[in-house]
């Protein structure tokens, strides 16, 4: 190995050191408690060095928040490229939302819950593929009300924020430990994606309205009525 390629090796070594014991120190202690010092006492590296690396604490967020993102995004790609029923499509899809809760609670934690981290959309050019993603998710919805399988009219940006919404419910009750012993947060997560499937599936009316950005196809809301077919 070269030395060019071994400093290139400890320098990534080092990013992901810093990275890791931030993810914990954010969760344990929030991420607004806990300073640049404090991180670098954590991995006993002097505040300086970190600098080099992370100009500032947001900027390690924006880098947890990445790669967080992208494990979500990998997975959503495996379970698309790997099933052909847009229905089965959709559960898994979910599921590994939850799963993924359940998987990498420090990363569910500051991506979802944490309300005191940076906005994403303070960096949003950095994650436009995260729009991809969302995109991609609302288009296999599309296929189930393409084929019949969800009722005609329904809106698949909608309909994708009511089984996000599904979702995660169970997740955030779960990582937060506010199931009483001996109830299955799994079970719960399960029957919270079915029931919001079943009501798409039934053509339930819904009132929620998705920013026009995120749509797939284009809406006509100039009338106010916002009591439309989801």
């Amino acid at each position: 190995m070269g030395s060019k390629e071994r400093v290139g090796r400890e320098k990534e070594a080092v990013r992901a050191a810093i990275l890791q014991a931030a993810r914990e120190l954010f969760v344990a202690e929030g991420y607004r408690n806990v300073s640049m010092r404090k991180l670098a006492e954590r991995i006993e590296y002097s505040p300086a060095a970190i600098y080099s690396y992370f100009p500032a604490k947001d900027d390690i967020f924006f880098a947890l928040a990445d790669e967080g993102f992208r494990l979500l995004g990998a997975a959503a790609d495996r379970i698309i490229a790997s099933h052909t029923d847009a229905l089965q499509t959709v559960r898994e899809l979910f599921w590994a939302y939850y799963r993924f809760s359940r998987e990498q609670p420090q990363f569910f934690e500051l991506m979802f819950l944490d309300r005191t981290v940076p906005q994403i959309s303070e960096e949003w050019e950095r994650f436009s593929f995260v729009m991809e993603m969302m995109r991609g998710m609302s288009a296999v919805v599309q296929r189930c009300i393409d084929s019949g399988v969800f009722a005609a009219g329904t809106n698949p940006d909608a309909a994708f924020h009511i089984l996000w919404a599904a979702t995660h419910g169970p997740a955030a009750i779960a990582l937060c430990g506010r199931l009483s012993p001996g109830e299955d947060a799994d079970a719960l997560a399960r029957d919270a994606i079915e029931t919001a499937l079943a009501g798409l599936r039934a053509g339930v009316r819904t009132t929620f309205v998705p920013e026009q950005c995120h749509s797939l196809a284009p809406h006509d809301d100039s009338s106010g009525d916002t009591d439309h077919v989801a």
